[in-house]
């Protein structure tokens, strides 16, 4: 005989219910701080605003309309066709110079402060405190105070108007090294660095295997800060460039608008391009900046030492 035995229900309590999320009203320092947050987004949205806004324009609505506003009529496309075809395509040249001296400045900035600041955070050498001290005074240092000096360096080796004037100096980023000195110091293991030596990894490497992959997040910040700071720098090639035709976009446009104000009052002006031009040179550093803030994440390192 089968004995049928049935589980008793257990009847459900306060605490198997779902939790609920329990919404807390704002108080007032909360509603400060989005005020604050919403005066800062506002105040550096408004000069994009202002950007997008007039190259919609010709010249004529530049002065007609409300500067925050859009004027009568779109003008956007004819403003872009136009600044492609002003001087018979200065600016597509422009353009391509400042993609040049971006990406080999960038990329040459990426190199020297990795090896550096890896030097730095994990090696010994004579004279390490002394170089370092020296970097951090560097820093202190104006870029524009620099300039001068890069200058008579560039004109002694006879690269004063050739792009390598506007790269190589580009290349030498005290802060990127300092960057990727005070990341390495804490996010490489040293005994990452000894596992790969006993297994007969040399200095390279294990720098190259290990160091890199650790340190991407660093690397990203440090070519994204030197992408923007090469392709906004303007006292740089104005001093080394004589050339129109290898002037970056912010000299480019500087002449472009030097030119309006000396012919303003004949018929054809270039005020309305030269905002047309600002608007399409921040589209490639928008482009970066996407491309590389997927890389900004931490916690690379969690779980490899045991």
């Amino acid at each position: 005989m089968t004995v049928m035995t049935s589980t008793p229900t257990h009847a459900p309590t306060r605490h198997d219910a779902p939790a609920r999320t329990r919404t807390v009203p704002p108080t007032r320092s909360t509603m400060g701080l989005w005020l604050v947050m919403g005066l800062m987004m506002a105040y550096y949205l408004l000069p994009i605003w202002w950007l997008v806004v007039n190259a919609t324009k010709s010249n004529a609505d530049l002065y007609s309309s409300a500067a925050l506003w859009f004027g009568a009529e779109n003008s956007l496309i004819e403003n872009v066709v136009a600044t492609f075809t002003e001087d018979g395509g200065a600016y597509s040249r422009w353009l391509l110079n400042t993609v040049l001296y971006t990406t080999g400045g960038g990329l040459g900035a990426l190199a020297v402060s990795a090896l550096a600041g890896y030097g730095f955070a994990k090696y010994d050498f004579p004279g390490k405190k002394v170089l370092f001290a020296a970097l951090l005074g560097v820093m202190m240092i104006p870029l524009t105070a620099l300039v001068i000096p890069q200058y008579l360096l560039m004109s002694g080796i006879g690269f004063v108007n050739t792009p390598w004037a506007v790269i190589i100096p580009s290349m030498l980023n005290p802060f990127a090294v300092y960057l990727i000195r005070v990341f390495a110091q804490d996010a490489v293991p040293d005994e990452l660095l000894e596992v790969a030596r006993l297994d007969g990894a040399g200095e390279f490497r294990a720098f190259r295997s290990i160091a890199l992959h650790i340190l991407r997040p660093a690397l990203a910040t440090v070519l994204i800060f030197a992408l923007v700071a090469i392709w906004n720098n303007y006292f740089l090639p104005l001093l080394m460039l004589s050339d129109s035709d290898l002037y970056p976009i912010t000299v480019g446009l500087a002449d472009w608008y030097a030119r309006a104000e000396a012919t303003a009052g004949a018929t054809t002006l270039l005020f309305n391009l030269v905002i047309t031009g600002s608007l399409i040179a921040l589209l490639p550093l928008v482009a970066a900046f996407l491309a590389l803030q997927r890389y900004w994440v931490g916690g690379l390192t969690l779980g490899s030492v045991r």
